[in-house]
């Protein structure tokens, strides 16, 4: 068996210095491996650090002699190609179609018949500035794979957003995408999910375009004054391990989470919310922006706002009264919302999305259930619908049981993996 091949690019970034683990481990894993590095990214780490890794020489003017064709020769003899670190000015140029340097044409010569990976390394402001995600998203559509960043602390010293992606992680995705990757051949297969256990599945609608998939998560938080809210006890695992799941199955996700809820990790976008308002207000710019197939809206969304209170006598609105003391004399008055679940279907670009909806019940009857799931259904119209009791969650047991509802089947799984799979099945089955 021939070895994989793989072309490094790395763009100017302090994160260079982690791309030599990645590149030393696939040398190790016996991978051929080529280095393309910008004169920039050669200001971090030198020619003879890569070569000596590579045991190759760093190709890096386009312009040196007997170089002048390497932009096609190179993407030709590759089996997958990645950019590491890769800076917000390469985003934004290769998204423009701009080819001014050895590793912009390379990507114009890019035939999109093997994986390009892009795993971006920046500022937090840099990462979510508007130009940079609208770049990103644009080259996700044509087939691009962006490795999401991580968050922790940069090299500015702040902390966000924007963090290269762990090495271990790195190698990972890059190995499961080679030709000679057994994971990658499974991968390709159709799903043949049992209960319990994960499908070995690209969720994709061809080779190059994953399914874009919005996962909500969390609880919302409605102000009374400055410090004080009212929330529940939602802590969005659920959702940021199905946006995980469904990331490992190769699905483009984005996660929607509460402020203050469980992170996701890998390759999920993430934003954040954090009342009833700005949830409402996210899902409506991102339904409207982007052409999700699937959302899997498991947010705990409060049924109430605070309309007003009244201290000592007087009233106030939500946030107007910056602390309320402890001896103050405090009466709420409260709102109800509209259901954020049944705008999904209407506010969707895409008019064919499929909506998985989540109920929650507490210490519910078999009818009590069945009633809730079916409501939920008309009032929705979500294609399914996962149910869950408060009273079959057993943190201390790591037991989580649902229930996923389809239009004509009830399924029943023991834990988050399970339900995952069975999403993932059953909508590869409807859209197969």
């Amino acid at each position: 068996m021939s070895k994989s091949k793989v072309l490094f690019i790395l763009t100017g970034s302090i994160a260079c210095y982690k791309a030599c683990q990645v590149i030393s481990r696939l040398v190790q894993a016996d991978c051929e491996v080529q280095v393309v590095a910008s004169p920039a990214a050669l200001q971090f780490v030198g020619n003879a650090t890569f070569e000596g890794l590579t045991s190759k020489s760093v190709i890096s003017d386009l312009y040196a002699a007997g170089n002048v064709m390497d932009h096609i020769h190179l993407m030709r003899w590759a089996d997958l190609i990645i950019v590491a670190p890769a800076t917000a000015n390469y985003v934004n140029k290769i998204a423009q179609g701009v080819g001014d340097d050895l590793l912009t044409t390379l990507f114009l010569a890019h035939d999109f018949k093997k994986p390009f990976l892009i795993a971006p390394a920046m500022n937090t402001s840099m990462y979510l500035h508007p130009i940079t995600q609208k770049s990103i998203q644009k080259l996700k559509e044509i087939g691009v794979e962006i490795l999401e960043t991580a968050s922790g602390v940069l090299a500015c010293g702040e902390t966000g957003f924007g963090k290269l992606l762990d090495p271990d992680l790195m190698q990972k995705e890059i190995q499961s995408r080679l030709p000679n990757s057994t994971t990658t051949q499974e991968s390709w297969k159709s799903v043949r999910a049992k209960p319990g256990i994960l499908p070995e599945v690209l969720f994709r609608k061809s080779d190059l375009l994953p399914f874009r998939v919005l996962v909500t998560a969390g609880g919302t938080m409605e102000p009374i004054d400055d410090v004080r809210v009212i929330s529940n006890v939602s802590t969005g695992e659920t959702g940021a391990k199905i946006a995980e799941l469904l990331a490992d199955f190769g699905a483009d996700v984005h996660l929607l989470r509460a402020l203050n809820a469980k992170a996701s990790d890998g390759r999920v976008t993430q934003s954040t919310f954090t009342s009833f308002a700005s949830l409402q207000d996210a899902m409506k710019a991102l339904l409207s922006e982007r052409e999700f197939d699937l959302v899997v809206h498991t947010a705990a969304v409060s049924d109430f706002s605070v309309e007003s209170f009244e201290l000592n006598g007087r009233k106030y609105a939500p946030g107007e009264f910056s602390k309320i003391r402890s001896d103050d004399k405090l009466t709420i008055h409260f709102k109800n919302n509209p259901k954020i679940v049944g705008q999904i279907k209407t506010e969707s670009r895409n008019p064919k999305m499929k909506l998985v909806a989540f109920k929650l019940t507490s210490k519910a009857t078999a009818d009590e259930r069945v009633a809730a799931v079916t409501k939920l259904f008309t009032n929705s119209k979500a294609d399914f619908v996962v149910h869950n009791d408060i009273s079959e969650v057993d943190k201390s047991q790591q037991r989580h049981t649902f229930t996923l509802y389809g239009k004509e089947s009830i399924v029943p799984v023991e834990n988050i993996q399970a339900l995952t799979a069975e999403l993932a099945q059953n909508y590869l089955k409807e859209n197969s």
